[in-house]
C-alpha cells in the first residue's frame, strides 16, 4: 500500500488464491469449487488443495457435491478466531488472518472483483495481499472437453430459442406493415417470451434476450420493444445459461419477414461473408487482433464504412468476438489488441453492421479453437428472409 492506495505488484512466487463470493454469480468461485452456493463464502487454495468455509446450511452439501478437498465449518472457525483474537465476534477478516497464520501462507492473491472493504481491512491487518494481473485462474481461458460440451449444450438452448422465434415470424401475417400473429401484433416482448420458454425447456435460463427490429437493432445491446414490422431486419441474440452447469450459450441470427430490399440483401450477404472469413481465419497462434482486422478490412473493401453520424456510431462498431464459458464475456477477445489464441479457447464470432434507416445485421456462432483451425460449438441455419 502506497500513500494509503492499494497497488498491483508483479508476482514473485505462487501466492494462494483467496475468494469471498457466492458461486451462483461469481464465475471464479464456481470454477474453483464446482458447486452452486447462493451466499458469499470463503475459500482458498494451497499446494494443489482447495479449502472452503461453509455455513451450517451448506457444509454437508459442499462436502458431497463440490470439488473442495477440505470443507470447514464457518461457525467453528468464527469461534476459533474470536478466541484467538479475544473478540466477542470474529469477522471474515479475522478468519483469513488466522488461516494465514495456521497454514503459514506468506501471501494471498485475489481477483479484481474481490470485495474492496475486506481487501483493505486485510491490508490494514498486515495480511499480504496482491491483485491478480489478469484472470485469477488462467486455466479458465482454455476449456476441457467437458467444458466445451457444456458450452455446446448452452448453444443448443440458444438454437432452440432462435427456432422458436423463427417459427413465429414464419407464421406471422403482414397487415398494414405490421406483423400479426394469432390475431395480435407480434411484438419483441412476445417473441422474447417464446424464446425464453424454449430455452427453459432445454434446461437453460435466458435473460436480457435481444429481439430488436429496424433502428432499434442499430443499438447492438437494445433488447427491443413494441410491434415488429414487415420488411425490416430483426436481430435475435440469445445467450442462455445452463442451470445444471452454469455455462453459457451465445448465438445471433438476423431475420426479415416480408421482402428485403437489394440494400438489405447486400448488407446481410456482406456480414455473412465476414462471419465465414473470421471462422476460416481462426486457429491457435493467430491473434484476436488479426482476426478482427481482417473483418474490418472486409467491410471497408465492400464499401461499409464505420463512422459517426449525428453523434451516433454506425458501421462495424464492436469487436468480432469474445471468450465464452462461465461468463458471457470473458477472455480472450477478438478485437483490437486481442491476444494470440490458444488451443482450447472458446470464442464467439459475431461481426455486424449497423446503419440507421437501413437496419442492422449480426450473425454469431461459437467455436472451439484448435491447432489447425476451429470446431463449431453452435448449429443453426442461416436462412433469414421469410415471405
Amino acid at each position: 500500500m502506497l500513500n494509503g492506495r492499494m497497488v498491483r505488484r508483479k508476482k514473485t512466487h505462487n501466492p494462494s488464491p483467496l475468494l469471498y463470493a457466492d458461486s451462483d454469480v461469481n464465475a471464479d468461485q464456481l470454477y474453483f469449487g464446482q458447486a452452486f452456493v447462493p451466499d458469499a463464502f470463503l475459500s482458498f487454495g494451497l499446494k494443489g488443495k482447495k479449502y472452503a468455509f461453509a455455513s451450517a446450511l451448506e457444509i454437508s452439501r459442499l462436502k458431497t457435491e463440490s470439488s473442495f478437498d477440505v470443507v470447514y465449518s464457518l461457525e467453528e472457525w468464527r469461534q476459533k478466531a474470536a478466541r484467538h483474537y479475544r473478540k466477542k465476534a470474529a469477522t471474515i477478516v479475522d478468519i483469513v488472518r488466522l488461516v494465514a497464520r495456521e497454514f503459514k501462507i506468506s501471501e494471498f492473491v485475489v481477483a479484481t472483483d474481490f470485495p474492496a472493504g475486506i481487501a483493505f481491512k486485510l491490508r490494514a491487518a498486515r495480511v499480504p495481499l496482491q491483485i491478480a494481473e489478469g484472470p485469477l485462474f488462467p486455466g479458465r481461458c482454455c476449456k476441457s472437453e467437458v467444458e466445451a460440451k457444456a458450452v455446446q449444450e448452452g448453444n443448443a438452448a440458444s438454437a432452440a430459442g432462435i427456432r422458436a422465434a423463427e417459427k413465429m415470424l414464419r407464421a406471422a401475417k403482414i397487415k398494414n406493415g405490421k406483423l400479426i400473429y394469432d390475431g395480435r401484433p407480434l411484438t419483441s416482448q412476445r417473441v422474447r417470451q417464446a424464446i425464453e420458454i424454449a430455452c427453459l425447456e432445454k434446461g437453460a435460463l435466458a435473460a436480457q434476450t435481444i429481439v430488436a427490429g429496424g433502428d432499434q437493432a442499430c443499438d447492438p445491446h437494445c433488447r427491443g420493444s413494441g410491434p415488429l414490422r414487415a420488411n425490416q431486419l430483426i436481430i435475435i441474440d440469445v445467450f442462455p445459461r445452463v442451470a445444471r452447469t452454469g455455462y453459457f450459450g451465445d448465438m445471433t441470427r438476423t431475420f426479415l419477414k416480408g421482402r428485403a430490399s437489394p440494400e438489405q440483401r447486400r448488407l446481410v450477404h456482406t456480414v455473412r461473408e465476414a462471419h465465414q472469413l473470421a471462422i476460416d481465419t481462426i486457429k491457435a497462434g493467430i491473434s484476436g487482433a488479426r482476426i478482427h482486422s481482417s473483418v474490418e478490412s472486409h467491410f471497408e473493401k465492400t464499401g461499409y464504412q464505420t463512422k459517426t453520424s449525428n453523434g451516433i456510431p454506425q458501421g462495424f462498431i464492436h469487436g468480432t468476438g469474445h471468450g465464452l464459458g462461465l461468463e458471457i464475456h470473458e477472455p480472450p477477445r477478438l478485437s483490437r489488441g486481442g491476444p494470440r489464441l490458444k488451443a482450447g479457447n472458446v470464442v464467439t464470432v459475431e461481426p455486424g453492421l449497423y446503419y440507421r434507416g437501413l437496419g442492422a445485421c449480426r450473425i454469431e456462432d461459437v467455436v472451439l479453437v484448435t491447432k489447425k483451425g476451429c470446431e463449431m460449438l453452435s448449429k443453426c441455419h442461416y436462412r433469414w428472409e421469410f415471405t
